[in-house]
């Protein structure tokens, strides 16, 4: 049975940037039912009931038929919060170190430079779906709840989810507001600890 995970911080955690009422709506509605639709369509398929869901979401097509969308929108929705609630921290912001310092500035020139780039493509996002730095250094984007391990490729460093879930509370129809205070929150040693 896949479990929703624990935030690690409060649903007020992350203050003025992103309101309990999101948090607790994102994370024990949203979230909760992702998790609840994928268990109930992996009860059917007892040979991949036990699979760890980056393992499933990586070879969707050998899932048995009937259950493909369910896992790949559920099953992706559930992955990619997993991630998201870890990419915040009420202890976030600021910019990285390091080796994805090095990767950011040898690719955009500059952070903020990356930081455009990377909110340009989250505005261009058309509807729901997410934006997502790759281990390469390069930034793209999915629709719906896809993730890059479907498209073949490794497992994103940092993802930002643009569903309107995500913000409409705070920001209304205002998605870019909602990405300028989002990079207030960003934990970047969470991200760094993927770079391995």
């Amino acid at each position: 049975m896949h479990k929703l995970p624990d935030l690690g911080y409060g649903y007020d955690a992350l203050g003025k940037y992103i309101s309990k009422d999101i948090m607790t709506l994102h994370h024990s509605k949203h979230h909760q039912t992702y998790v609840d639709k994928l268990n109930a369509a992996l009860d059917k398929h007892v040979n991949v009931k036990e699979r760890p869901v980056n393992e499933l979401l990586t070879n969707l097509d050998a899932l048995p038929e009937d259950i493909k969308t369910v896992v790949r929108n559920n099953g992706g929705g559930h992955y990619n919060h997993t991630l998201f609630w870890q990419w915040m921290s009420p202890d976030g912001g600021g910019q990285p170190n390091g080796e994805l310092a090095e990767i950011i500035d040898s690719r955009y020139g500059s952070f903020q430079n990356f930081v455009d780039e990377f909110t340009q493509k989250a505005l261009g996002v058309f509807g729901s779906g997410w934006v997502w730095l790759q281990p390469d250094g390069s930034i793209i984007t999915t629709p719906n709840q896809d993730t890059p391990l479907m498209l073949g490729m490794p497992e994103p460093l940092l993802g930002l989810d643009v569903w309107e879930h995500a913000y409409y509370l705070d920001y209304k129809n205002k998605r870019d507001d909602y990405i300028n205070a989002w990079w207030n929150v960003v934990n970047w040693n969470f991200v760094q600890s993927r770079m391995h």
